[in-house]
């Protein structure tokens, strides 16, 4: 009896564990059947989530009270004067060097014309031989006309020597503006300030040789001004500005200045001109700005930057250039509704303000605009948000991203397998490619599967 029932218990325990072996393995066999339908389910959801392109939303802003622009000018002197040789010879001084404060009249340097000098003296002396000549002429014809009527000289006579002396006076008249032609010429042997100014220029030396053509008797150098005198009591700043500002380019504008040797010193100038047309080649219409200049700090010729401040227009709503689609059908914004599906909204721009565009028809303050819409986004298809990043609103300062943490390559995780674990990663694009899709069903079912053979590899 002991022996059968140490049998009997022995068959009864064993037939227990069969029984509990069978009902864990069905547990199991349910558990995993569950696990991989939640893992199907789950993957499904995420792969319907990643066909979706990811969009990122700016609000439309009411345009800012002020506009500014910034552009290059150049600065140019009140008066600027270059002076030529008017006669041929050689330089015998110069007075006024680089930076020579002058006055009109001034004398800048002196030439030395021996060949001027010998035609003056001659026009002079063949002014006194045809004087004296109408001296001779006058009286000839006085004598014959007392004669006249007599039975002397004949009527003939007397007219001949009364035009001969009508000829000797035009002879003297002739020769008298000979000589004053030669008496401006001398007058140019010294070259002279034209205005009260500062010599900014000197392009000859004693004993160089100039012509009447202004300058070196070379060909290159034929058209070289010897001295430039620039009157800088007041600048001159000239400024290209683009053409959609013509409508502001009017007097009472006013505009600040700086350069670069001193940018902390703003300079005020005031508006005075424009070309009032358009230069075809850059689309810009030529502006002109006044300085004064009393403490000479500004110089002709120098660089500057020209700083305009207009007055805005706030009632206009602004986006940022990025939000714009050009398709066939014109311009157009990408708005999303209430179901996150695009609508493809036409709209008006107005100015350009930078980075930002006015929209003057076409959108609301409240409609929610697509900050970076792709070229294939299309009416009514669906769409996720996403945040966007620090300075993507219309008159916000953008900001550098921190790096992304990534882990070393060949990294494990405690089990031994290579880690499959993606790093999040902002989305940048208007879709998910299908490989975010990979990424998002190891991270699902990872833990489900175990590892693999070939879990480290790249996908």
């Amino acid at each position: 009896m002991t022996d059968k029932g140490a049998r009997a218990t022995s068959a009864h325990r064993g037939t227990l564990l069969v029984l509990i072996g069978v009902v864990v393995a069905g547990g199991l066999a349910a558990y995993g059947i569950w696990s991989r339908s939640d893992t199907v389910a789950a993957l499904q959801n995420t792969a319907e989530d990643a066909s979706l392109p990811r969009v990122q939303l700016v609000s439309p802003k009411p345009g800012p009270p002020q506009r500014t622009l910034t552009l290059p000018g150049n600065i140019e002197a009140w008066y600027q004067a270059p002076i030529y040789a008017q006669v041929s010879g050689y330089v015998s001084h110069w007075y006024k060097d680089y930076g020579a404060q002058v006055k009109a009249g001034d004398v800048l340097a002196t030439i030395d014309t021996p060949g001027l000098d010998a035609q003056f003296a001659a026009s002079k002396a063949n002014l006194a031989v045809v004087e004296a000549r109408y001296k001779l002429a006058e009286i000839t014809a006085r004598r014959w006309s007392a004669l006249s009527g007599t039975q002397a000289v004949s009527q003939q006579d007397v007219d001949v020597k009364a035009a001969d002396a009508v000829a000797q006076k035009a002879q003297v008249a002739a020769s008298q503006q000979d000589v004053a032609r030669y008496q401006a010429l001398i007058a140019f042997k010294q070259l002279v300030a034209p205005f009260d100014g500062v010599v900014t220029a000197r392009r000859t030396n004693v004993g160089d040789y100039v012509n009447a053509a202004g300058g070196d008797a070379t060909l290159r150098s034929a058209t070289t001004s010897l001295f430039l005198v620039a009157d800088i009591h007041q600048m001159r700043i000239f400024v290209s500005v683009p053409q959609e500002y013509a409508d502001v380019l009017k007097p009472g504008l006013t505009a600040t200045l700086t350069l670069p040797q001193t940018p902390d010193k703003p300079v005020p100038a005031q508006f005075l001109t424009t070309a009032n047309a358009v230069v075809t080649a850059t689309r810009t219409i030529v502006t002109e700005l006044t300085v004064d200049n009393a403490s000479r700090e500004l110089w002709p010729g120098t660089y500057v930057t020209v700083h305009f401040a207009f007055p805005g227009e706030p009632n206009v709503l602004i986006l940022p250039e990025q939000a714009l689609l050009f398709r066939a059908q014109g311009m157009q914004v990408a708005v999303l509704d209430d179901q996150d599906r695009v609508h493809l909204q036409d709209v008006v721009l107005g100015h350009n303000l930078d980075t930002d565009v006015q929209i003057v028809s076409g959108l609301k303050a409240t409609d929610k605009v697509v900050g970076n819409p792709s070229l294939g986004l299309l009416e009514g298809q669906q769409v996720k948000t996403v945040q966007p990043v620090a300075g993507y609103q219309p008159g916000q300062g953008s900001t550098p991203a921190p790096p992304v943490a990534r882990p070393p390559a060949g990294s494990t995780t405690p089990g031994g397998s290579a880690s499959r674990k993606a790093q999040p990663v902002a989305p940048t694009g208007p879709a998910t490619t299908a490989a975010s899709a990979m990424i998002d069903r190891d991270q699902v079912a990872g833990p489900q599967d175990g590892p693999k053979p070939d879990a480290g590899r790249s996908r």
